[in-house]
């Protein structure tokens, strides 16, 4: 029997889902994650149960979710290897388990289920016709949930922009724009001046998360919401404000520079983290925003941190920054 204050967090070691076990957490909810590697079968510590197991052993995710009410499907293949292979498999899992407790499953969404077609205004029910391989399989891993939430399991679907946040990890944040770990002297951008891109910050999405569960018996079976997070209207704003933050904190303002897709093109054959980026360029030179109408009806506003608040924990979270501000003179 399924307890309401249960969850399972499948790909808790990586950004989305590393954030909403720790929010769920922290509203009071019991949470299991399963990890890859555990050197034990079961560790508490940080107030997470963390669970040995791999989301591709469908017996290990059917265990680990018992008794579970929700369960968080924010696990990717690492490096984005052996993607197409991977990562439906791994979702059939999640399903069989969510089926059989009766379990809502939520699903970290994405923009790459769209085509041109939709853009640039995005609502729910836009029609899907990707223009990738990558989005072919969100459109699909979406049409597996919905049918799942014919039998039994409830679905949830939060899709935002790109994410960046104080935790590293497959991002453009903190692979594009900067390098995690490294000082800032250059703010690398990706699109095109004068197009416009959104971004969602990883505290912010999971803040939504939480709060739609929290009303998760009064949404429909199958249900999604878009987030509109921090929309860069002309590709100067996310960059300035790391330049702000930046100059703040060490005294020196980083210039911007170009982002050398030269460089992921050459690379493409040999790393699949660049071949995933080059693929989804055509995101960086079309402005695709997000309607958040919905949203906004179910829970009366949109989490939303402000953007220099944002950057500057997110700088700080991943290494960029020192740790104290730097005097700056009157």
């Amino acid at each position: 029997m399924a307890r309401d204050n249960t969850v399972l967090v499948l790909g808790a070691t990586g950004g989305i889902g590393g954030e909403v076990a720790r929010q769920l957490r922290d509203a009071g909810w019991q949470v299991r994650a399963l990890k890859r590697g555990a050197a034990d079968a079961v560790a508490r510590k940080d107030g997470i149960t963390w669970i040995s197991g791999d989301a591709m052993d469908r017996h290990a995710v059917a265990e680990a979710a018992k008794g579970c009410s929700v369960i968080v499907h924010a696990v990717n293949p690492p490096g984005y290897r052996r993607w197409p292979e991977l990562v439906l498999p791994m979702l059939d899992n999640t399903i069989a388990a969510a089926t059989a407790e009766g379990a809502t499953i939520v699903l970290p969404g994405t923009v790459y289920n769209y085509g041109p077609d939709a853009f640039a205004l995005l609502a729910e029910d836009s029609p899907q016709r990707p223009a990738t391989r990558k989005g072919a399989i969100r459109v699909e891993m979406e049409r597996r949930l919905e049918a799942a939430s014919l039998r039994g399991a409830r679905v949830l679907i939060v899709r935002a922009g790109d994410f960046f946040g104080p935790k590293a990890g497959n991002n453009w944040f903190s692979q594009g724009l900067v390098k995690a770990g490294k000082p800032v002297g250059a703010v690398s951008y990706p699109g095109r001046g004068g197009i416009g891109h959104q971004w969602s910050y990883l505290p912010d999405v999971a803040r939504t998360m939480v709060e739609l569960l929290e009303r998760r018996d009064r949404l429909q079976a199958f249900a999604s919401f878009h987030m509109a997070g921090h929309w860069d209207a002309d590709g100067t704003r996310m960059s300035g404000a790391i330049r702000r933050v930046v100059a703040r904190r060490t005294g020196v303002e980083p210039r911007v520079a170009a982002f050398p897709w030269w460089l992921l093109t050459l690379a493409s054959p040999f790393v699949a983290t660049f071949r995933e980026m080059r693929e989804m360029r055509y995101l960086w030179e079309t402005p695709v925003r997000m309607d958040n109408a919905r949203l906004v009806a179910c829970l009366g506003r949109e989490p939303h941190t402000p953007l220099d608040e944002a950057v500057e924990a997110s700088l700080e979270g991943i290494g960029c920054l020192r740790t104290q501000p730097v005097a700056m003179p009157a």
